[in-house]
Formats: C-alpha cells, sequence, structure tokens
C-alpha cells in the first residue's frame, strides 16, 4: 500500500498537481476597483436573428453606428469627450468602471466619487457650466432654457446662451441622420421607415414631435430603435434636459400578442384610481401598445449604470393626449436580472415561507404594469394645465417612478379582482414586489428608481405592509396591510402631481428617500453574499451571430 501511495505521490508531482515543499501560491488580491466592477455580472445580448429578414440584418450594424454616435454624445451630456477622459486612466478597472459609469461618479453609490481628484458630480451634469448660478439662470431671457433639448454654455464673454442641440453637436447630428436614412432604405416595414426618415430629420432640427408620432404609429415592425434624446434623469439640477441614447430591440410578436387586451383596460383603471375625481380627470388613452421584446445593443442614457427593463415612452404630453404611449418590455434583459439578483436576493432577505411566491410571471406583471402606469394620472396641473414634469423639476422623476411603481401594483390588483388576471396568484406579485423593493434601492438615492424604492420602502414600513424578523433577518408580507397602504400612496403621489406641490415633493423625497443604518445592514448582507448589484452587456454583431 505504501508504494502504491509513493508512485501516486510521485506521478502527481510530475504532472504538477503537487508541489513539494512549497506553499500554495497566493491569489493576487482583488483591487477595490475591481470589486466595483465584479458588482456587474456579464450578460450577452442576443436573440433569435432567425426571424430576421436579409434587409433587416443588414439594418443592425447600421443602427449599431448610430446608437454609438449616442453614446458619444451622453458623454458629453455626462462630463465630456470620452477619448480625453479615459486616456488619463492607466487601471484597467478604472477604464472599465468609467465606462459603466460615464465618468468618474459611481451611479449605483450616490454619485459618489470612485476616482481620486474628483469631486462631487455637479446636478446638472455636463448641461450646464458647472459655475453657473441659480440666479443666472433664472436671468436668462430666452424660454427655450427649458427646453429638453438645448444645452446651456457660456459665451466668449462669460455670458449664459442656450445652445440646441443640433448645433452643440453638430457634426456628429449629421453623420447620424445619414445613417438612419441608409437604414430606412433597407426597411420593408412602411412604419418603420416612415420613423426612421423622421428620426433622421429630427436630429438635425431637434424637433422630434413628428417622428415621436410615427414611432407610435408603427404597428408591424419586428425591429425597433429608441434613438435620440429622450430621458432627463442626468440632469439632477432642474430635470429639463434629455439625455443621448440608442437601444435597438427585436420584437417578441407571440408574448406581445398576450399584452394586447391590457390595453383597453386603461380608462376603467384611471377611473378607479383612488383619489377625488378632480385628479383622475384626465382621460388614460386606450391605445397604448404594450410589446415585448429582445433588446440587442445598447448605448449612451440607458447603458448607464444599472440598466433598464422596460420603456415608457414618448416622454412628450403632447403624443400621449394623441396616442398615448408605448411600453416595451425587454423580456431578455428582465430574465436575467430576474435569475442572477432577484432570487438570490429573495433567498437571503424574504421570509422562508414566501419564497415560493417569488416568480418570473410576477416579477414580468409588475414591470409591464409599472411602464403602463405612467399612462394614468396627471399630466397637467390642476390649476394652472402647466406640465407636471415642469413643475416638479428635479423632483419630478422620483415622484413619477414612484407613481408608476405603486399604481402597477395598483393595477394588477384591480384586474386581478375583476377576473382579467389570477387572483390565485395576486400574492406573487406583492411579495416579487417586496423583493424588487432590495434589488433597486440598492441603485442609490442618485437613481430616480432608487429613491422611489427608497421612499416606497419606508412607507410601507410606516403602514405595517410588512414584519422584519431579527432573528432570521428575513421580510414577511401582509397582504392587507400592503394593499392599503399601495392605496394611500398612490393618493398621495397623485395628489402631489396634481397641485404641481414642488415642496411637497421635496419633502416626501426628504424623509424617507433614503437608506437608513438598519436597511442598509440588510443590504451589506446582499453585497457581501457576492450578489450582483445590475448586469453589464456584451453585445455587438459577433455576439449575434451576423
Amino acid at each position: 500500500m505504501k508504494k502504491t501511495a509513493s508512485i501516486a505521490l510521485l506521478l502527481a508531482m510530475t504532472l504538477g498537481f503537487v508541489a513539494c515543499n512549497e506553499k500554495p501560491a497566493k491569489q493576487a488580491e482583488v483591487t477595490p476597483t475591481q470589486k466595483l466592477v465584479n458588482q456587474y455580472a456579464e450578460v450577452e445580448l442576443t436573440t433569435d436573428i432567425s426571424i430576421l429578414s436579409e434587409n433587416e440584418k443588414q439594418m443592425l450594424p447600421i443602427l449599431m453606428d448610430v446608437a454609438d454616435i449616442m453614446e458619444e454624445l451622453f458623454w458629453m451630456d455626462a462630463v465630456g469627450n470620452k477619448a480625453d477622459f479615459l486616456a488619463k486612466l492607466t487601471d484597467p478597472a478604472a477604464i472599465e468602471y468609467s465606462k459603466i459609469n460615464y465618468g468618474p461618479w459611481d451611479r449605483l453609490n450616490n454619485n459618489e466619487a470612485f476616482l481620486s481628484g474628483f469631486e462631487a458630480k455637479p446636478k446638472g451634469a455636463n448641461f450646464y457650466p458647472a459655475d453657473m448660478t441659480q440666479e443666472e439662470f433664472d436671468a436668462i431671457d430666452n424660454e427655450m432654457k427649458t427646453d429638453w433639448y438645448t444645452k446651456i454654455q457660456r459665451d466668449e464673454n462669460g455670458e449664459l446662451k442656450v445652445v440646441p442641440y443640433h448645433v452643440a453637436y453638430q457634426e456628429q447630428l449629421k453623420k447620424a441622420s445619414k445613417l438612419l436614412i441608409q437604414a430606412s432604405e433597407l426597411a420593408e416595414d412602411a412604419g418603420l421607415k416612415n420613423y426612421l426618415e423622421l428620426r433622421a430629420d429630427a436630429l438635425l432640427t431637434d424637433n422630434y414631435l413628428a417622428s415621436d408620432l410615427a414611432w407610435m404609429d408603427m404597428k408591424n415592425n419586428t425591429i425597433d430603435f429608441v434613438v435620440g434624446p429622450i430621458e432627463t434623469y442626468e440632469d439632477a439640477l432642474y430635470g429639463y434636459k434629455a439625455s443621448h441614447s440608442g437601444q435597438i430591440l427585436v420584437k417578441d410578436k407571440v408574448w406581445s400578442e398576450k399584452l394586447s387586451k391590457f390595453a383597453s383596460l386603461l380608462p376603467r383603471l384611471q377611473e378607479g384610481l383612488p383619489v377625488p375625481a378632480e385628479y383622475k380627470a384626465e382621460k388614460a388613452n386606450a391605445n397604448a401598445d404594450m410589446n415585448v421584446y429582445d433588446e440587442i445593443y445598447s448605448a449612451g442614457d440607458c447603458n448607464a449604470g444599472s440598466k433598464n427593463i422596460a420603456i415608457n415612452l414618448p416622454n412628450d404630453p403632447r403624443v400621449h393626449a394623441q396616442k398615448g404611449s408605448r411600453k416595451l418590455q425587454l423580456k431578455n434583459v428582465m430574465k436575467a436580472k430576474f435569475d442572477k439578483i432577484l432570487v438570490p436576493i429573495s433567498d437571503l432577505l424574504m421570509d422562508e415561507s414566501q419564497r415560493k411566491n417569488i416568480t418570473f410571471d410576477a416579477f414580468f406583471e409588475n414591470v409591464m404594469f409599472h411602464e403602463v402606469a405612467h399612462g394614468l394620472g396627471i399630466k397637467y396641473t390642476l390649476k394652472d394645465q402647466e406640465s407636471v414634469r415642469k413643475v416638479l423639476k428635479d423632483t419630478y422623476t422620483s415622484i413619477e417612478e414612484g407613481k408608476a411603481d405603486i399604481l402597477g401594483l395598483y393595477m394588477i390588483t384591480q384586474m386581478a379582482e375583476w377576473g382579467e388576471l389570477d387572483a390565485d396568484k395576486l400574492m406573487d406579485n406583492y411579495v416579487t414586489f417586496m423583493a424588487g423593493i432590495f434589488r433597486s434601492v440598492r441603485f442609490g438615492a442618485s437613481s430616480a428608481h432608487g429613491k422611489a424604492n427608497m421612499i416606497r420602502f419606508y412607507f410601507f414600513e410606516e403602514q405595517g405592509a410588512f414584519t422584519r424578523n431579527a432573528e432570521t433577518g428575513t421580510y414577511k408580507v401582509n397582504f392587507e396591510k400592503m394593499k392599503a397602504a399601495m392605496n394611500e400612496l398612490g393618493k398621495q403621489i397623485l395628489i402631489i402631481q396634481g397641485d404641481g406641490n414642488y415642496e411637497a415633493a421635496k419633502q416626501m423625497i426628504a424623509d424617507r428617500g433614503f437608506i437608513r443604518e438598519d436597511l442598509q445592514k440588510d443590504l451589506d448582507r446582499v453585497n457581501n453574499a457576492g450578489i450582483p448589484k445590475d448586469i453589464v452587456y456584451k453585445q455587438g454583431v459577433t455576439v449575434l451571430g451576423l
């Protein structure tokens, strides 16, 4: 036996399995910046390209080129020239994390600087001069200063001036416009062709209404392209300026057909909102599109930090009044986040008896009806008929996202009670909704979605919508109390919006829009368990197999 053992040991040493008289090699220590990069789980953006025609396959690289221009412009929106910024960095992890965050500020950590030598992120990002005062902005005698598609810059005399995007980014937008025309020539769907042509013109004029309306009219296209200056989240100073973004999507027509019936219920849902009649007098458009997609390319604003899993557009209230909005569910992204993030968080933080209620169907519905709920409630203030977005300024995005979250759950509850959804599975929606809060608050206070989730968490806590077991550190949903809290919070938000009450919005965020110590300890448990905070994309023609 000893001889056999010796031969085995000698063989192992010869093959390199055992190093005699050597200590195991010490693994290289992971740097703090690399640990930040590791918060993101890599996901390949793919779809079944066999459903695409040859023309559509040829179109995709062109659309990617346009999206890459939006990527360049979003760097300009957020911090400045991408190449100049990255050229100053040598650490590969610092470069990688800067690319994820589009600058030196960590979007998952309240925009704290993760690179030395940088101060706090300017609230106005790069849309305004960093040294601009509110008095200076107020003194600008140009009504375009609050326009979504303008920047504020200083002229040669140091005076503030309003510069339209199509002037500030003339070279890049001309190139993008030509590429969109090129792509339109390959479009076989008339609606997509019309949209791409109109969007090409909009990039050169900053007049996006016609292309937004054309986007709403597209019904039969397989490829979709959300491109241009879209959301205003990056402008944390006033919430006025739209950021450049590009997302290429491929429609899942089977899943999309399943969702189409819910659009007709919007007027009835609007009428039933838990607020006085005057706060639900606006009509909800029953023609809103709800479709399911695989995302195959993401660039610019939509790719910064935490990744979106659904889209509700356009943002223009004139489009809402005429045609409503479209709700796009990104199924492949949603499934990746559910599997890699939500399920592991639930196994750690949700009561064991309710973990069976964490389902992808519930997660999918919660996200879907969040987007639908953007179309409910108030778009213009009751007293002055001003845009709620404009009146609530920097608080708008957090309050609006909070509205959509809570009214989405309200809609699911109503439809389950009407028999349109399975009432027996309603508890799945509530428990999955609660678990989803833990996923989203990790985005931090710099994120509108993060603030909205913090507000809701503490409101639910105050109302007894859940209990926390101090011994196990797990949370358990109380269905009836969560339902009551849902209605009350929805009511408060809708009244703030209808009144255009900026001070009340600020107070709601100040009271609850931050992570307190006890919640932070639970989130630290999640972080220490190595559960990713979000995902980062591997994408492009090679990944798609084109």
